[in-house]
């Protein structure tokens, strides 16, 4: 092993651990006391100890290992470097808040049995950490694919509905498609060797063909597990399916740890600078930021909403990979490592706020069994706790400052403002184009998330059984407050994370941001005089204001209010009829953006006597590219299937023809 430091064991023994707690699950497997109250608790410390490891390893430089497991002659290889130690970070933070939040939220009854489900969802866990710390291709293939098995029946826990079943067959086919590119990569890659380390594919000499080939491949393969427009179908339809702590980890942390396999193979393994592959990726995620967006805005199921605000999101991601790929081309190392620094960040705060919605989301299907936006309301009454938990993920995934997805995005903005430093006249013309996109879709997410949050906490209840609604239980608060306070500190101490992440920068791009990051009370990435932020003196000033309007209401004015019915627009009392629904939201930006959608309305007619409007958006996507591929498929499906029915003396006819052509063929 390199190094003197023992974290890659301790992270090793942490994957061990996960894996433990969930064979311990089938001791009991109808125990759900036993898994929820025991099992789930326990793998959250262990997510705690692995974040824990991940932050002391960025600094104690790269540990290698070397597992007497996997084939003859080919022993499984892992490496804890700075840009492992950054996922360790994520995956182990996250983890804990959500298996935390897991054991208040399952219930008996619910899909497979407890001992199965933990069983499941802590090889999830176990996966994902070793693919992070794989340093060889099969070690990396035999966890990714791992992870794509167990993910999937997490997915379709709920397996006895068939809409539940078709959505899990969607992603377990996307995944697989993905990782066939994933596999065909790492053999470009190796270059006709029987080395499958990663060190070796790090000497490898391609040429410039083969080099974008591997990247195409990589692209193509971690794309298809990230959600990337048109790789994105299955994602709408796996997440809802969820239950909402494998929805939370899905999209919180699946999607970034392929996000990681993506920076493993660009700015890791694979040494071409070819500066078109970032003008690819960046317009690529220009593409599925917009896109999920837009289709996050018109939609009506909360869960659904959020999973295409995590396409959104990745597309964020995509567009800092993108612009770092395009500063390492033209040799500006400093401008990269902001972009990259930036697009880590990014993930990082994904994580966290992403998975505390969807977490918060899961508390209102509990208390309600509503999905459909139009059928809540006013459930900041009800359910306090999770109202105002939600409300800094609604804040730190809408970019708001001081909460953390704000300074990520202010990052890659800054980033953006290098561009013309690029030697190049085509790019200098068309990156602010993605400058612009990106701001577009900043405000289009701040949006959406008012949407997200007024239809489902404030006004009035929509439905009369949401008078029953309760709070979530003390579990599942703590996993809330782990997660909120994660927004928060990332929002408030963005040096300190910078700091953190400069040790990957440095690793992969020898550069990392200006030192020192501080200026007085200013956060200053680049120097000062170009920019500067302070998030302290945004949360005093919020603070400030706070306190200044509770004065003004409660002390101020108290005794003094006349209270009274507001004015009803001439109605004699106020209904949550009156109230904008989800379809009200949406509508601007149906008219607005209407080529992007394919719309079916039904219509009511002047003399219904209950009259229904209705208006199903699809995704044209869907139309274009996956439907004819089904088709064809069908239609070769049946070809091969009139062949196999005949009779045996048909059958040895084929074989005799074919051994025939090969004869002639070999001759």
């Amino acid at each position: 092993m390199a190094g003197t430091h023992t974290e890659l064991l301790g992270a090793v023994d942490i994957g061990a651990g996960w894996l433990a707690i969930g064979l311990l699950g089938l001791l009991r497997p109808r125990g759900m006391a036993w898994v929820a109250r025991i099992l789930f608790p326990l793998g959250s410390l262990l997510g705690i100890a692995l974040a824990t490891a991940g932050i002391l390893a960025l600094s104690h430089g790269v540990e290698t290992l070397i597992l007497p497991f996997g084939l003859p002659e080919l022993p499984f290889h892992l490496r804890l470097d700075a840009l492992a130690a950054v996922f360790l970070i994520l995956l182990g933070a996250t983890a804990a808040g959500v298996s935390i939040f897991a054991a208040g939220y399952f219930r008996p009854g619910e899909g497979t049995a407890p001992g199965l489900l933990g069983l499941q969802y802590h090889v999830f866990l176990a996966s994902m950490l070793f693919v992070v710390l794989a340093d060889d291709a099969l070690a990396f293939m035999m966890a990714w694919e791992s992870m794509a098995l167990s993910s999937y029946f997490l997915v379709t826990s709920q397996h006895r509905l068939p809409e539940i079943r078709k959505a899990g067959y969607l992603y377990l086919l996307v995944a697989h498609l993905g990782a066939a590119a994933i596999v065909l990569s790492f053999g470009v890659l190796q270059g006709g060797s029987w080395q499958f380390t990663f060190e070796a594919m790090r000497a490898a000499q391609l040429s410039p063909v083969s080099a974008s080939v591997v990247f195409f491949l990589s692209l193509f393969g971690f794309g298809a597990k990230a959600g990337i427009v048109p790789l994105h179908v299955w994602l709408p339809e796996a997440h809802p399916a969820a239950p909402s702590p494998v929805s939370a980890l899905m999209s919180g942390v699946m999607l970034e740890i392929a996000v990681y396999g993506l920076l493993r193979m660009n700015l890791d393994l694979l040494h071409g600078q070819v500066w078109w592959w970032g003008l690819v990726t960046l317009g690529l995620g220009l593409l599925t930021a917009l896109y999920g967006v837009l289709f996050a805005a018109v939609q009506t199921d909360m869960k659904r909403l959020l999973a295409y605000s995590s396409i959104e999101n990745i597309g964020i991601i995509f567009v800092g990979l993108g612009l770092t790929l395009i500063f390492r081309a033209f040799h500006l190392p400093a401008f990269a490592a902001l972009a990259l620094a930036a697009t880590l960040y990014h993930c990082l705060n994904h994580a966290f706020a992403k998975s505390l919605l969807f977490l918060g989301t899961g508390s209102v299907l509990h208390a309600t069994g509503e999905r459909n936006l139009g059928r809540l309301g006013g459930l900041i009454h009800r359910m306090p706790w999770v109202a105002w938990l939600a409300l800094v993920g609604t804040l730190a995934i809408a970019g708001i400052p001081p909460f953390n997805g704000f300074v990520s995005e202010w990052l890659l903005l800054q980033s953006f403002l290098f561009t013309p430093s690029i030697p190049h006249e085509f790019i200098n013309m068309l990156l602010p184009l993605g400058a612009a996109g990106l701001t577009l879709a900043a405000a289009l997410a701040a949006y959406l998330m008012v949407k997200f949050y007024g239809i489902i906490f404030l006004g009035q209840p929509r439905e009369a059984k949401l008078a029953q609604a309760h709070d979530c239980g003390w579990l599942e608060r703590i996993g809330l407050l782990w997660l909120a306070a994660g927004c928060v500190l990332l929002g408030i101490f963005p040096a300190q994370v910078l700091a953190l992440i400069s040790h990957a920068t440095l690793e992969l791009l020898h550069a990392t941001t200006a030192p020192p990051l501080w200026h007085g009370l200013l956060f200053a990435p680049v120097s000062p005089e170009r920019a500067a932020y302070s998030p302290a003196l945004f949360l005093f000033g919020i603070a400030a204001l706070v306190c200044l309007a509770m004065f003004i209401v409660r002390i101020a004015y108290h005794g003094r209010i006349r209270r009274a019915h507001p004015w009803g627009c001439g109605g004699f009392a106020l209904t949550p009829r009156m109230q904008d629904t989800s379809e009200g939201f949406g509508q601007p930006i149906r008219q607005i953006f209407e080529p992007f959608f394919s719309m079916r309305r039904e219509l009511p007619s002047p003399f219904d006597a209950a009259p229904h409007y209705r208006v199903q958006i699809e995704d044209r996507l869907w139309r274009w590219l996956y439907v004819p591929v089904v088709s064809m498929v069908q239609r070769i499906a049946r070809a091969t299937g009139a062949i196999q029915r005949g009779r045996i003396s048909s059958y040895l006819l084929y074989s005799f023809v074919t051994l025939l052509v090969l004869l002639i063929w070999v001759l």
